[in-house]
């Protein structure tokens, strides 16, 4: 099995006819650590020819994009990480741009292109402003992976939409695809691409192997003689070898390991002290435990499958992957794993502990808690979604069940064994972005018409127990999971979370309404934007409806309430 990412790359860049070259091109490859974190990354950037600026431009976006990116936090995602740097980098050049002439003429500041390629075990993942270009050469077809941005006034004349350090506010395509050996991956400026068929050279790109600097050279010329009058920068990548997925490694390495038998309990088991048993079924034995040798360490869940289960590999590696996903998301609302040192002689996972009951059992023991005793609930699993969310898993089984509230009312959100992750269970057999692996009253509308689901998809399970809290009831009654066509999903109907019984306000339903529509373009895009308006009406809520005082400001309606109260007081004590 293959456990490293290998690749060759080479580049080249001119000044062509130009008297000075205002592209950058540059390749960034990290210390191990760096690398299995953050993965392997190639730049390059095109300075506008109407600022002296320029070539500055290009090489701080360049070398500043590295620097940043692999200075992020390692728990911060790939996409994540590669936004944020380049919005720092973009501020920086925007400040530098407004001390000189690019204050008044943007295109006379520090101004370039850039686009960016960054290869993570078995993801390529690309970052773009401007108009120079990524391309992707396999099976002997060549795609353009990235969009011009450029506006064309006539066939001969345009100009750039969009560039680092043009505008303090930045926006930044990006997007994400699997890599397969072979795959080859060239970045190119317009010097290059517009004088170049670079269709016409695939075979050559697809099989040169050895001194990938010449071949870029040997491109870059004949796009000069070819007519090239601006700067010239091309990059070629060459996809020599993939590795399985950490996670794949993870679980079959421990797949060879023998399923343990039963427990029985107090006893010592491969280096632990298993306490007590937690839960047992025909899928799974959960026990209490911490490690045999250490009386102060945490106590720990070891979570083994049943022997019944070991013909069923499905099963196995959802199990395993669970541990996986546990170490590889570090937040204090998700239950995490431990990384012990630890030789194992058996299959089997542990996870932390996590006291206190389930929001099942607490949501029986409060059977009409207060408003913002749901919120606070609310957005604690939602802050943990989020942390998922941006590690690019999705639970896919979030309920009542799966959230586990203490005494002191901090919530953590367990059992990843049904989750999706990007990358990663695309490869596996066990889980798909639209399999239904939840329970059915909980789970998002296009899973059902066998769509995959979206961050938007946690988000509308999130708002069914938010609902559930208030109301006691589900939102469409029993109906979401016999939907399974457009047609019956279109005859959904919201029933409205407002009761005689309960003091909600009715942008409270409002804000449910939408969390939970029935289609998923409909809904938030974002889990923030859910949270926000479950403490305050939307201002399109408010444009809308006429609502009374004490819906609008409620703040404002009992001052004036004690105002008037008050005056009417004194009237009659001076009367």
């Amino acid at each position: 099995m293959e456990t490293q990412l290998k690749v060759v790359s080479g580049h080249y860049s001119v000044a062509g006819r130009k008297a000075s070259n205002q592209d950058y091109v540059d390749c960034y490859r990290p210390k191990p650590l760096a690398a299995s974190i953050k993965g392997l990354s190639w730049a390059i950037a095109d300075g506008v020819s109407s600022s002296e600026y320029s070539a500055i431009a290009s090489q701080c976006c360049v070398e500043d994009f590295f620097d940043d990116y692999y200075a992020t936090s390692p728990s911060s995602s790939i996409q994540s990480s590669a936004k944020s740097a380049l919005q720092a980098v973009n501020a920086r050049l925007y400040a530098r741009s407004q001390e000189g002439p690019g204050r008044y003429q943007s295109d006379r500041g520090y101004v370039c292109t850039f686009s960016g390629l960054v290869l993570h075990e078995r993801s390529a993942y690309w970052f773009h402003v401007g108009d120079s270009r990524i391309y992707r050469i396999r099976a002997g077809a060549i795609e353009q992976l990235t969009h011009d941005h450029r506006v064309w006034e006539s066939s001969e004349q345009s100009y750039l939409s969009r560039a680092m350090g043009c505008d303090l506010q930045l926006t930044i395509d990006s997007d994400s695809c699997a890599i397969e050996v072979g795959d080859t991956f060239v970045l190119a400026t317009d010097g290059v691409y517009e004088f170049l068929d670079l269709a016409q050279h695939i075979q050559t790109l697809e099989n040169t192997t050895k001194d990938i600097e010449q071949l870029a050279q040997t491109l870059v010329n004949l796009a000069v003689d070819n007519g090239s009058d601006d700067n010239l920068s091309l990059q070629i990548i060459k996809v020599k070898s993939v590795p399985a997925s950490a996670a794949r490694r993870f679980i079959d390495d421990l797949n060879q390991l023998e399923i343990p038998p039963v427990l029985e309990t107090p006893c010592e088991f491969d280096g632990y002290k298993i306490i007590k048993k937690l839960y047992s079924s025909a899928r799974s034995h959960v026990y209490l435990t911490q490690l045999a040798d250490d009386e102060k360490s945490p106590l720990l869940v070891l979570k083994a499958p049943s022997i019944e289960q070991e013909n069923d590999p499905e099963h196995l590696e959802r199990l395993v992957l669970e541990e996986w996903l546990a170490r590889k998301v570090s937040n204090k609302y998700v239950q995490s794993a431990p990384s012990l040192n630890h030789q194992r002689n058996y299959l089997y996972v542990v996870l932390e502990y996590v006291t206190g009951q389930s929001l099942a059992q607490w949501m029986r023991d409060h059977p009409e808690p207060k408003l913002e005793q749901v919120r606070d609930i609310i957005e604690q699993v939602a802050w943990g979604l989020q942390s998922l969310h941006r590690s690019q898993i999705l639970h896919q089984d979030l309920r009542p069940e799966n959230i586990i509230i203490d005494k002191d009312g901090r919530v953590k959100i367990i059992d990843l064994g049904a989750a999706y992750v990007s990358g990663v269970s695309d490869a596996m057999n066990s889980t798909c972005a639209n399999q239904i692996n939840g329970s059915v009253q909980y789970t998002a509308p296009e899973y059902f018409l066998g769509e995959p689901g979206g961050v938007n998809a946690d988000l509308f399970s999130l708002a069914v127990i938010c609902y559930q809290m208030l109301s006691a009831r589900l939102p469409y009654g029993a109906q979401v999971p016999k939907s399974r066509t457009r047609a019956a999903q279109n005859k959904l109907a919201y029933v409205s979370v407002l009761d005689d019984e309960r003091e909600i306000p009715i942008w409270v339903d409002e804000t449910l309404r939408k969390a939970l529509h029935p289609k998923p373009n409909h809904r938030y895009q974002e889990i923030s934007e859910f949270l926000l308006e479950l403490r305050q009406p939307s201002e399109d809520f408010l444009k809308r409806k006429h609502l009374p005082i004490m819906e609008r400001n409620p703040l404002l309606f009992w001052k004036c309430t004690s105002l008037g109260l008050a005056l009417a007081l004194v009237y009659l004590l001076t009367n």
